[in-house]
Parts: C-alpha cells; structure tokens; sequence
C-alpha cells in the first residue's frame, strides 16, 4: 500500500515549461515508513499528521532550493518484516532524497542493514542507545535516547519523590531491555536495587501477573517501559482494579494520546519522562497550538518528531544547497540549535539530536510540565 502526499499543483503554465526547467520544479521527495495499519495505526496517523503539517508549512513559506517538499509513504504493518518491505520500497525509487524511519527501536534494527547499505540519510524516532553507535553514518535521532530519560528518571524518584523501592516493568523487546539495563546501572549509583523486575511481549491482553507481582513486592515506586500506547491503556487500569498505589513513571507512551484516552483517570497521578510537551518551550507550544487547530486533537511525541524532522531536514537541504546525500548528511551533523518542538537541535558525530527530557504529571487528564533535565552533549 503506498501513499503519496504532495502540495504541489501544476499550473497550465508548468505544463508546458521546457524540461530542464520542469525537472527544477520537481519536489524534493522524503520517503516516511510508518503505521498505517496494526497495532499502532493510531499514532501512526500522529507521525503522518506531523510529517505533513511541516510539509505544508515549509511549502507555505516557499518550499526548499525553489521547490516543494512531497512526503511517500509506505505502511510497516506495525512489524519489523513490515518496516523492511516499507524502506525497501522506498529505497527503489531513487528520488527519495531522505527517509523518516520508524519510533519503534527494534523495527530501526531491522532497518539497520538496509540502510548503511542504502547511503542516504534516515530520520528515526527509535531511542535506544545503541542505534547510534552502529558506525552507520546515515542514521540521524530526532528523540533523546534512553540513556538520558533513566539517568533523569532514577533522579526524579529518589530525589524529589523520595522513592527507594523499585518496581520496573518492560516490554521484551529491544526497547524494554535496552531501558532495563539503563535504569538498573543508574539506580545501581544512587545505592539502590530493583525491589522486582519483570517483562512483557507487546500486546499482551492481561496484565494480571505482572500487576500482583508489583503489589506483592512492596515497591513505592513502578517504573515502566511500554511499546504500545494500548498496552499502556490496559495495563494502567488493571493497576487500579488491583489497588496498586505505588507512585508510577513511565516511558513516552505512558503520556501519548491513545493513552491518555484509553486509560483515563487510571493513570491520574502519574509522572512521566517526555520528550515532547507543549509547555517546555515557545516553539512546542505554538506545534501544540497550530496541531489542535488542524487536526482538533491533542499533539503528542509521535507527532512532534516527525514534524521536527522535517523541519530540520528542510533547514539541512537549505543549508547544503543540494539533496546529494554526502552533502545532505554533512550538512545535519552541522545543525546546532535549531529549535523544534521537542527541543533545540545540535547533532553529534553519533547523529543524536536532542540532549534533555521533560518531567511531565498527569493531573487529571491534563499532562503539567514538572521540569526539564538537560545533559552534557
């Protein structure tokens, strides 16, 4: 299934414009793997309505180089095999300049491969760690990784909310484990060891073993690492059914918006690391307030990603003067405070954008900015 968004309509005049003027005119084309249909179609439509929204503004200002910006879109199934035919498909056409790849970890690990071999710069979401310390020179990060979130996470519970028994629940797959490990090694250096410890596959349908493992432990505090925002939703109010009372901090997903729609006032309370929220910055809150004025639903991580990937991509081709990708790539390891929705943009030589996350709490519904952490680049 592929779909093709574009602004771009041909006058009668363009019609009939020489050929070498005609290819000048041809937009630059960013080829988008992402959810369209599975398990995380819904924040998929999130990263599509994202990507979009910066194409649209881009072009409204007069496009990149003369030319207008054309999102391809192909569908991961929400599946690595899904996320493999998605780019080879992308990677076929050869006027793809550059490619968003998925928020997923372990689907940018099945990508991996493809894309060194591919030689043309890829815009992730994926947070693991290790993604950008693959020696792969295309790969760029446009969410901070994990390392940064547990280091700010373990902080946050045991100095603000004075927490010392854990309880971390992960999914199992690259993202969970990745995070495990990272929060264990930071706890580890503020003295403390994980009360429990205790996995999950992705879309589980009953939690109830994990749950009555966490109020069996006695731990004062839940930290967990969820995939899918339906995961999320059910597993927040099997908690409550169960009297769970611990404090709880979660990934990203704990505060995307299906969450916050399927789990409603069970997860009131809750704290969480964001990368995105409309109130860290200006520029995250005129994207929140632009977002709900088009799509009249909240914006979220999933959106604001990819609508800063495409904004810093059109500055990098401004920039580069070209789509050449040895020019494209060297010209986004040289942004250096471009700022975006999810924070200011400086790219190191690993290809990480972002350097800080948000604290954020669930008041009611409402998500509240608590406070940034910014780490050394």
């Amino acid at each position: 299934m592929r779909y093709a968004f574009t602004t771009t309509v041909l006058s009668a005049l363009g019609a009939i414009m020489i050929v070498g003027a005609a290819h000048a005119a041809d937009p630059i084309r960013i080829g988008m793997i992402a959810p369209i249909t599975g398990g995380a179609a819904e924040s998929g439509r999130n990263q599509i309505n994202g990507a979009q929204m910066a194409a649209d503004e881009v072009n409204a200002a007069g496009g990149v180089l003369g030319r207008k910006i054309e999102l391809v879109i192909e569908d991961d199934q929400t599946t690595n095999p899904g996320a493999v035919l998605a780019f080879s498909k992308l990677t076929s056409d050869a006027n793809n300049v550059a490619f968003i790849a998925p928020v997923r970890s372990t689907q940018v690990h099945a990508i991996a491969p493809d894309v060194l071999r591919n030689g043309k710069p890829v815009l992730f979401g994926g947070t693991d760690p290790r993604l950008t310390q693959l020696n792969n020179p295309w790969f760029f990060r446009f969410r901070p990784n994990d390392a940064i979130s547990t280091k700010a996470m373990a902080e946050f519970g045991i100095k603000d909310l004075g927490k010392k028994k854990w309880a971390i629940i992960h999914t199992t797959d690259a993202f969970g484990a990745s995070n495990v490990k990272l929060l264990t090694e930071a706890l580890k250096e503020q003295g403390i060891t994980p009360t429990l410890v205790q996995g999950f596959t992705s879309n589980s349908q009953d939690f109830t073993p994990i749950v009555l493992a966490v109020k069996q432990s006695g731990a004062d505090i839940v930290a967990s690492f969820t995939v899918q925002d339906t995961d999320q939703g059910v597993l927040a109010k099997q908690f409550r059914q169960f009297g769970v009372d611990a404090a709880w901090i979660g990934s990203p997903t704990i505060v995307a918006t299906t969450t916050l729609k399927l789990a409603g006032p069970a997860l009131y309370g809750t704290y969480a690391l964001a990368d995105y929220n409309p109130d860290s910055s200006p520029e995250a809150t005129t994207f929140s307030e632009n977002y709900r004025k088009r799509f009249n639903v909240q914006a979220d991580f999933f959106s604001a990603w990819t609508y800063d990937a495409v904004k810093v991509a059109a500055v990098a081709i401004k920039n580069a003067g070209s789509t050449e990708p040895k020019a494209l790539r060297e010209a986004l390891l040289a942004i250096k405070d471009v700022p975006g929705a999810e924070g200011p943009y400086s790219f190191n030589a690993n290809g990480d954008g972002l350097h800080g996350y948000n604290v954020v709490r669930n008041q009611d519904g409402a998500i509240v900015f608590v406070k940034r952490v910014e780490t050394v680049r």
